[in-house]
């Protein structure tokens, strides 16, 4: 692919540089035809009549002997006679193809405008093109006689070096662009070669790799997002890793508590007490395990983009009382004092979603409040943004686990046990909702103090 683009680079060039050439000819053609053409045939006409004036003015010199001496200046001279007798001096024409009508016109006194009368053709420049038609003709009288005299630039004398000259520098020109594009556009596509290289890499499972990111180029950005791509793959690589893990061992630890108790159920000689015991622990990891099954799905679903058609006009006060009206059993069995502070707050967005985060925030409050605490809610208008408070005095979270709160699985609180059925997602879907909603979540602690969750979310 790499040697395809390097030829495809090439060609286009190539061939951007031949129509610029020939596209620059044509223009340079136009300009001489619409805005040189005239000036020259009227510059070439006063040089003419210059020329026989000259002549007429002299000692009877002869003309042929006249003009000989002006064609060493750069001239061609062609002369015919009222017997329309032609002869040439100087470099001859390439075409004679001159009207008696126009010879008539000069032989009577009148002037040929060749030049100007000349018609544009594409591929040829008026001004180099040695033809009689292109001249100029002026009357000359000569012994007595009138004859016509047609005159214009040896193009040859004239411009014969520069020609040559401008020439080989158009070949030379071509030949160095072409070699210089040869090696520069090697230098173009090694880095894509690097790039195409570094891709088979990631596609085989290697991101631990580094591009040079010297360049400040295109390419040199490209190379460096490049990097930064593959070291967010490994990364992403290595949390996809830790999940898996992480839900392996989530889903392993109930399976085998509720394998060992159903198994243990089987003995004889249980004790219904006993019985008892071991279902009550088979029902609370199978709940376990519902509870981490409905959480993966909703993760599922918010990392996949939640839908938008059934976002609508969200009342937070209204939602907040709710979720302290439906989890009135757990703090009033704890006997905790709930303080709401609640101004009338509007936001669009999935209100199951948003329900969903207040419910997280509060149920957490409580878990992780003693008997007798105070959890306190409060909502409040900002600028632009609606701002929901969740606050407790309980047993708070190290500084250390603050920065991972929010990752997935992760437990601040490592001597929690598995019967308050914590999965280490509740946060983590918490986060991902706010994020969906436009907002942000900062979570305080001090151990022993408590926890403090501040929730923004942009304001209708």
């Amino acid at each position: 692919m790499m040697r395809t683009l390097y030829a495809r680079i090439i060609l286009v060039t190539m061939a951007i540089m031949i129509v610029s050439a020939s596209l620059s000819f044509i223009a340079a053609n136009l300009y001489y035809h619409f805005n040189l053409k005239a000036k020259n045939d009227e510059k070439i006409t006063a040089m003419a009549r210059n020329i026989v004036n000259i002549y007429e003015a002299g000692n009877g010199q002869n003309l042929g002997g006249y003009l000989t001496e002006l064609t060493a200046l750069g001239y061609q001279f062609h002369v015919v006679d009222q017997q329309m007798q032609e002869k040439q001096y100087g470099l001859p024409f390439r075409s004679y193809g001159l009207s008696d009508r126009d010879i008539e016109q000069v032989l009577a006194g009148g002037t040929y405008h060749g030049i100007a009368a000349y018609p544009w053709r594409l591929a040829v420049t008026g001004f180099f093109d040695n033809e009689l038609r292109n001249t100029v003709g002026v009357p000359v009288h000569t012994d007595g006689k009138i004859s016509a005299l047609f005159i214009r630039p040896d193009a040859n004398k004239q411009f014969g070096e520069m020609r040559i000259f401008l020439a080989l520098m158009l070949v030379l020109m071509l030949v160095l662009s072409f070699l210089f594009v040869l090696f520069s556009t090697r230098f173009i596509v090694l880095p894509l070669k690097q790039l195409a290289g570094a891709t088979k890499r990631i596609a085989a499972g290697n991101y631990h790799l580094q591009l040079k990111t010297s360049r400040r180029d295109e390419l040199g950005r490209l190379a460096s997002d490049f990097s930064t791509m593959a070291q967010d793959l490994s990364r992403l690589e290595e949390k996809r890793q830790e999940f898996v893990s992480n839900v392996s061992h989530e889903f392993q630890t109930p399976l085998t508590s509720i394998k060992g108790f159903s198994q243990a159920l089987r003995e004889e000689g249980l004790t219904e007490d006993l019985r008892r015991h071991y279902l009550e622990i088979i029902e609370n990891e199978t709940t376990r395990l519902s509870s981490l099954s409905k959480q993966l799905l909703t993760l599922s679903f918010l990392d996949s983009g939640s839908s938008r058609d059934e976002w609508t006009t969200c009342d937070l006060a209204k939602q907040l009382e709710e979720v302290v009206t439906a989890t009135a059993w757990q703090w009033q069995e704890k006997a905790l004092g709930v303080e709401l502070d609640l101004e009338p707050l509007a936001v669009f967005g999935d209100p199951k979603l948003l329900q969903l985060v207040w419910s997280n925030l509060v149920t957490n409050a409580i878990r992780y409040t003693p008997t007798g605490g105070n959890v306190r809610i409060r909502a409040r208008a900002l600028k632009h943004e609606a701002e929901v408070t969740v606050e407790d005095n309980g047993i708070g979270i190290n500084e250390k686990d603050l920065t991972h709160l929010f990752e997935r699985f992760y437990k601040a609180d490592t001597a929690r046990t598995r019967s308050e059925n914590s999965t280490g997602l509740g946060l983590s879907i918490v986060k991902r909702i706010v994020e969906l909603h436009g907002g942000s979540i900062l979570a305080e602690s001090e151990p022993g103090k408590g926890s403090r969750f501040i929730c923004r979310i942009p304001r209708m």
